[in-house]
């Protein structure tokens, strides 16, 4: 695996793939890498094809008091996992290097990014968008690989790509879980040990409300129910939200696709998660 750390240099890499006939997958990442980033590299995997995998801890997508300072970052151990996974080129670029001196564009995707964790997170999801533009550019990939427990970027890049012709396929992988059906995230290494036990609660929270609503039961009963099991285990919420799962919309319409997102804190650790909704028919 080639580790790069300047656009001229990714960019020469890129053409000699592309000059062999092969296609690229980009498969973006801020580090600290876990099993679920891995099931990212594994999907890109196809004859022909070469894998570009980025790590780049983006400051234009963390807000005031967010945890930038001390969020993880272990590149060596994330190049050893990166080398075991087949992954062809570990893009590291500097914040110097991503944006120069001068640099003063911000890329803004509307509607999708407005609710959930676009209100929660002001500016957020511009940073995300601006950030994954430039990657975009610089690797030029064929498709790109983004985990589905960040549901609501993934329809900002959906959205993004749409908008901007881009031309990429946009690859969402399901969410990678613990044994006890934790998500997978970076940030789980904040929790203490009475937190990771707690934390079991945000998964089963969800799942039983999205059966309850897929068996055709009351919205707000068991939207209620997901914030008292929550409550009780100690989260400070900062939504539950049923939407329609491809425009993010509250208050979906009958007939559509439905996603079960939340997002609330223990202690100093703020989580994450998503569930499908499947409604089921009677014959």
């Amino acid at each position: 695996m080639q580790t790069i750390r300047q656009i001229a240099a990714l960019r020469d890499a890129v053409a000699a793939f592309r000059a062999a006939g092969e296609s690229i997958a980009l498969v973006p990442t801020m580090g600290a890498l876990h099993a679920g980033h891995i099931a990212l590299i594994e999907a890109a995997k196809r004859p022909g094809r070469r894998i570009v995998a980025s790590i780049f801890v983006n400051p234009r997508q963390f807000g005031a008091g967010e945890d930038l300072s001390r969020y993880p970052r272990r590149e060596g151990t994330d190049s050893q996992m990166l080398t075991r996974a087949g992954c062809d080129v570990l893009w590291a670029s500097t914040v110097e290097e991503m944006y120069p001196a001068g640099f003063a564009t911000n890329i803004s995707v509307s509607g999708v990014s407005d609710g959930l964790d676009g209100a929660a997170r002001p500016g957020h999801f511009d940073g995300v968008a601006t950030v994954v533009t430039k990657l975009f550019n610089q690797v030029r990939p064929d498709v790109a690989l983004f985990g589905e427990k960040d549901f609501q970027q993934l329809a900002v890049i959906r959205r993004l790509v749409a908008d901007l012709d881009f031309g990429i396929e946009i690859i969402g992988v399901p969410t990678q879980r613990e044994d006890d059906g934790l998500a997978l995230s970076s940030r789980n290494i904040y929790l203490d040990e009475a937190e990771r036990a707690r934390a079991v609660a945000l998964p089963r929270a969800l799942g039983i409300a999205a059966r309850e609503i897929g068996r055709g039961g009351d919205v707000a009963t068991a939207m209620a129910s997901a914030h008292d099991m929550l409550n009780a285990a100690g989260f400070a919420i900062d939504y539950v939200a049923l939407v329609d799962a491809e425009t993010l919309t509250e208050h979906p319409e009958p007939g559509r696709p439905l996603r079960l997102l939340a997002a609330a804190r223990l202690g100093t650790t703020r989580l994450i998660d998503n569930v499908a909704v499947e409604m089921q028919t009677t014959a």
